[in-house]
């Protein structure tokens, strides 16, 4: 592990997350260094803000050579960098406009005021209501945590608004009887990646359209994680050929090096917006428009979405044919897994810490489900060696529980 450092025991660092103990202080590609030079590979990709892989080179010289020309110059004015990247972003998600902003809970926020506008002012409804899923993670914002179903994120942070019901994940039937007269739309996530890495069932989002198309409900997909290139595909949506009336965009778009988002709709959807009705001073800066758009092309030009599938599938099979008792499941999609640890053998986060150990970094959600979501450049031979990491350490708990288990079977 890390010499002491100091970071853990700052008083003034807000204690809203629980790092791993380990002190970064450099990446490339698909590796992070530590203060002491130690070389970890990054499976996790900082919940897909990093598919590029850490300081890529094209990504970089974008960055720099706009910095030096133009960064923030406001959104009162023109730049000759944002109508390519806005253009780019609708050829490739099929829709019509697009609307930048910098988190993708800002992107959330964005669709949301959206779809309740277009509820008053077309559907002609007094409390547009939006069908949301049980398990969501679209942000934290107090209406975003204000629909969530887990305590953790919402518990003392009210009061909340309402206008939102949420239904089972990948239940149609559950979300056809939720629909009401004041339903406007339905928000979801294709792939819920806090949740678990929940994969929904075969024909579930193709199921939401058509009923969104009979009942004229929007279809909202939030692809801020499972978008550009994590499942396999450019957007998580393509996998069942559905095209929603609105998609929000986020963590990768910014090449690793800038928060940048977007919620990209249909123009009936973003025609809701007027001069005034709603902005950001920093969403679509100069800046993040070069970066976003030579972040598209360097998935294009590297052909990141097809390294996702091929190494996504490598991956699964390899998860799935780990013979441990400590391994409960493997769910996931692309180059992205939720790996279910038994509580018998071991905590999430002692697993993390266990590969941490070993120069492997990954995270864990809902205690028990270790993420594996590495940049999707990262080599076969990389990330065959952080998988024998992870089974090895399977195997290391494991072992540790045969004692206890022989005590108490005496």
């Amino acid at each position: 592990m890390n010499a002491k450092v100091n970071s853990a025991d700052n008083p003034h660092r807000a204690r809203n997350y629980a790092p791993l103990p380990v002190t970064l202080s450099r990446g490339e590609g698909a590796f992070l260094f530590d203060v002491n030079g130690r070389r970890y590979v990054d499976m996790m990709s900082a919940y897909s803000a990093v598919s590029h892989g850490h300081a890529h080179p094209r990504i970089l010289k974008v960055l720099t050579e706009q910095a030096q020309r133009l960064a923030v110059p406001s959104r009162a004015y023109y730049d000759d960098r944002l109508d390519a990247f806005l253009t780019e972003l609708c050829a490739l998600t099929g829709l019509d406009v697009a609307l930048p902003m910098n988190t993708g809970a800002e992107a959330v926020e964005t669709a949301i005021k959206a779809a309740r506008r277009y509820g008053r002012r077309v559907r002609g409804l007094k409390n547009p209501e939006i069908i949301v899923a049980e398990g969501n993670f679209h942000g934290r914002t107090t209406t975003i945590v204000g629909f969530s179903s887990e305590p953790a994120y919402r518990d003392d942070f009210g009061p909340y608004g309402g206008g939102f019901r949420a239904v089972p994940y990948g239940d149609l039937a559950a979300t056809e009887a939720a629909i009401g007269p004041d339903t406007v739309a339905i928000m979801v996530e294709p792939v819920q990646g806090e949740a678990g890495v929940i994969v929904p069932p075969v024909g579930w989002l193709s199921g939401l359209r058509k009923l969104c198309d009979e009942r004229g409900l929007l279809l909202i997909v939030d692809e801020v994680q499972a978008g550009l290139g994590r499942t396999g595909a450019w957007f998580a949506f393509q996998h069942e050929n559905v095209k929603p009336d609105g998609v929000m965009l986020g963590k990768a778009l910014g090449g690793g090096v800038l928060p940048v988002s977007a919620f990209v709709g249909t123009r009936a959807l973003m025609d809701m917006f007027t001069p005034g009705s709603h902005g950001s001073t920093f969403g679509g800066n100069t800046l993040a428009a070069a970066v976003g758009l030579e972040a598209l092309h360097v998935m294009r030009d590297e052909k990141l979405v097809e390294r996702s599938r091929t190494l996504g599938e490598h991956m699964l099979r390899r998860l799935r044919n780990m013979d441990s008792p400590a391994l409960r499941d493997v769910r996931g999609i692309g180059l992205w897994a939720g790996a279910e640890i038994d509580p018998r053998y071991a905590t999430g986060r002692e697993v993390c810490e266990s590969l941490c150990e070993k120069g492997v970094l990954s995270t864990v959600t809902h205690h028990s489900v270790v993420r594996l979501s590495p940049p999707l450049v990262i080599a076969r031979e990389d990330l065959d060696w952080a998988l024998d990491r992870f089974e090895e350490t399977l195997a290391e708990f494991v072992e540790r529980a045969r004692p206890a288990k022989r005590a108490l079977a005496s």
